[in-house]
């Protein structure tokens, strides 16, 4: 059998619990006036192993509401968009053809209205900076290359102006880029320097003779590279580079570049090459920029953080080079904003696509015919736990969004609110970028061949989104980032104790050390749980001992990597960079399980804003399963380290299996249906009724010969017959 005609489990596990109606698209769904689910009749006979509440409902239509957060009508307008014909990916198309039909779904988005929420209003825009992210997220539902070359466009290229530049380069520029008529490049990354920003090789050195800059690149490496709209469309560029005026580096700027002609012909001294076919997102023209002496004048500086005068003065309204080039970097944090988005929003689309197909899909003989996948617990397994991720992801982003918002609107701006939204980028960013490709992919091989066929969409959109973990900073980077700032709050909160802090503090360290490693912890917790498995299972479902688990994790890491490296501040430099190598995996370890914990929290906070007290119920099954999944993840770290018995690491497992997958199965459609992406957007033939259609003739079709008696008769039945005569 070919790979691409089974989607079969290997083996036929034990039914679980039956499914129940959706929303949309469900045969079986039963939606009342206000929008509430009510599960109905099963869709094949099967035993939960834990009691299902038959009264317990899901309104999708609030719980929708809630999912598209403050900016809805930001996300409905872009979703309004990517349903019709025109903004959407064509699978058929090569890269050529794909790179024009995507500047011309730009040219699209410029005349209906997409590109100026978050433009000052001197240039046409509305100053809206969350209706701007969330717009742009939902852009991925039509085609992902046509949302980055937008946001190449107008979130890098544009913002680089509006946010780095004055209101004078606002004027000279931003209402063409705006417009389309002046497409953009963000020119940052070096083929030899990625992530290291501050190290890029490109230099931009001041004559005073001709008062212009001399932009220069001095070796390959330092090539500009991976640039969207730099191989054919681009007309000019952003270009970040070592500004360099008497004979001073004062650190990576940015300057406003031109690069082509008219007739788009590269200008004197400007050259590149395209970087040709990738492994996704081939509707955007990639390619290499550089510079040989290009001359531009001086006034082409951003220099809303550091400027230079005539005489080649440099000055700076901040005083370390250090915190500028941070805060220059700052300002460009909405990308990560937008990309933590984005995944989301392509998790929700692949979870839909794949649980509505395992809703229909009918494998293996069950009871009373044919089970649905969905009904077995390994495809449980597989699926619901991923949505539950995906949940936690989705209201984590709109906490990100309101601090994104409330730091660029001015609202709350302070240094201090930059660094935590700087921080929190950082955390949620790689965390959701990463979940995406893994639920994308599980969601594929749940659909078996019809996951692998491009007509279904999830392979395209699994290339599409691998270059997201490298996007805007490669996670792990940006996760030691978060892990260092981790390090020096805890170093901060003792900065100033006094002795009789820090007895107490040490005095706590020690007992804590003696109860974890001669086991007195989980021998306590033996004691109070033994012969009762529901006091385990009760203890780790719990919300206050979730909370307790997943934020004692973290500070413990904090802690044991602070002990750590407490030398590294007296060593040498070398010596003190070879101590953070040896503990680099601890560091990523830690940041990962901080962002796990801002996940959880805003899963839980998320609660309580739910007032449909069924659906609240099944979020709190939800937000269990992501939590007992977390701790179930970390299980080796929490018996080490004394914080579970094994008794109680065994009911984190027991739980999921028997209680929350159970219960949470026939809400699985309705789950999603919340997420309320109409066939337009999933356009994905085994999510939008056609499996469904071949599941319903095939009944059809064995029904109607047993009931005119022309079935055949199963050999084994005759088998069966002839030991039953003996």
């Amino acid at each position: 059998m070919s790979t691409l005609e089974t989607s079969a489990p290997a083996s036929a596990p034990e039914p679980a619990p039956a499914a129940t109606g959706s929303a949309t698209g469900s045969p079986t769904a039963a939606v009342d006036a206000a929008g509430v689910v009510d599960p109905a009749a099963p869709a094949a006979t099967s035993v939960p192993s834990a009691p299902v509440p038959d009264d317990i409902t899901v309104d999708v239509t609030a719980l929708g509401e809630q999912l598209l957060g403050r900016w809805a009508d930001a996300r409905r307008h872009s979703r309004e968009l990517v349903a019709r014909p025109e903004f959407q990916r064509l699978p058929h198309l090569g890269m050529d053809e794909h790179r024009e039909r995507v500047l011309g779904q730009l040219k699209l988005l410029v005349e209906n209205g997409s590109v100026h929420r978050a433009f000052p209003k001197s240039v046409g825009g509305q100053e809206d900076n969350g209706g701007n992210i969330a717009s742009f997220e939902e852009l991925v539902l039509g085609d992902p290359s046509m949302q980055i070359k937008s946001g190449v466009q107008w979130g890098l290229f544009a913002a680089a102006i509006q946010h780095l530049g004055t209101d004078e380069h606002h004027q000279r520029w931003l209402p063409d880029a705006l417009s389309l008529a002046l497409p953009g490049a963000f020119a940052m990354t070096e083929t030899g320097h990625g992530s290291d920003v501050s190290a890029i090789g490109t230099t931009a050195t001041y004559d005073p003779a001709t008062d212009e800059w001399v932009i220069h690149t001095p070796f390959r490496a330092a090539w500009k590279d991976y640039l969207g709209n730099a191989a054919l469309h681009g007309r000019a560029a952003v270009v970040f580079a070592q500004l360099i005026t008497r004979n001073v580096n004062h650190g990576v700027h940015a300057f406003f570049v031109p690069l082509r002609d008219e007739t788009g012909a590269f200008l004197p001294g400007v050259g590149g090459e395209d970087d040709g076919l990738k492994g996704g997102l081939n509707g955007i023209d990639n390619g290499r920029l550089h510079f040989t002496n290009v001359r531009v004048p001086r006034t082409n500086l951003l220099n809303r953080y550091g400027d230079v005068d005539e005489n080649g003065v440099y000055t700076s309204p901040i005083a370390s080079p250090g915190r500028r080039f941070f805060t220059m970097l700052g300002t460009l944090v909405q990308g990560r904003v937008s990309l933590d988005g984005a995944a989301t929003v392509a998790s929700k689309l692949a979870l839909t696509i794949a649980i509505r197909y395992g809703s229909e899909r009918r494998q293996f003989d069950g009871a009373d015919g044919e089970v649905v996948l969905m009904d077995y617990q390994r495809h449980q397994r597989r699926l619901l736990p991923r949505l539950a991720q995906t949940y936690a992801m989705s209201f984590a982003h709109e906490v990100f969004l309101e601090k994104f918002d409330a730091v660029f609107s001015g609202a709350a701006d302070t240094d201090a609110d930059r660094e935590d939204l700087e921080t929190l980028a950082a955390a949620l960013k790689p965390l959701s970028t990463w979940a995406a490709l893994d639920i994308i992919q599980e969601a594929r091989e749940a659909c078996g061949g019809q996951g692998f066929l491009a007509e279904n969409r999830l392979v395209q959109l699994r290339a599409d989104l691998d270059i997201y973990a490298t996007f805007e900073g490669d996670n792990n980077v940006l996760l030691q980032l978060v892990a260092k700032r981790l390090l020096t709050d805890y170093s901060r909160a003792f900065a100033k104790a006094d002795a009789g802090v820090m007895a107490h503090y040490v005095a706590d360290q020690v007992e804590e050390a003696v109860v974890n490693r001669s086991g007195l912890r989980r021998l306590a917790q033996s004691v109070v749980d033994f012969g009762s498995t529901a006091r385990s299972v009760g203890y780790v479902r719990d919300t206050a001992a979730q909370r307790q688990l997943l934020t004692d994790r973290v500070e413990t890491m904090v802690a044991e990597l602070a002990g750590k490296l407490r030398s590294a501040s007296k060593l040498p430099r070398d010596e003190a960079a070879a101590l953070f190598n040896r503990h680099q995996n601890a560091l990523i370890e830690t940041a990962r399980a901080h962002g796990e914990l801002l996940q959880w929290e805003a899963f839980t906070e998320a609660l309580e804003h739910v007032e449909h007290a069924s659906t609240r119920q099944v979020l709190t099954w939800l937000r269990d399963l992501f939590g007992l999944g977390l701790i179930e993840k970390n299980l080796a770290w929490y018996v080490i380290h004394g914080r579970l018995s094994d008794h109680r690491a065994q009911a984190s497992t027991d739980d999921i299996d028997d209680r929350l997958l159970p219960r949470l199965r026939p809400h699985a459609l309705a789950l999603t249906d919340a997420f309320l992406l109409r066939d337009e957007h999933l356009r994905a033939d085994i999510a939008t009724g056609a499996e469904r259609e071949r599941q319903e003739e095939a009944r059809a079709y064995y029904a109607d010969l047993a009931a005119r008696g022309l079935a055949p008769i199963d050999e084994k039945d005759l088998i069966a017959a002839k030991k039953a005569r003996r």
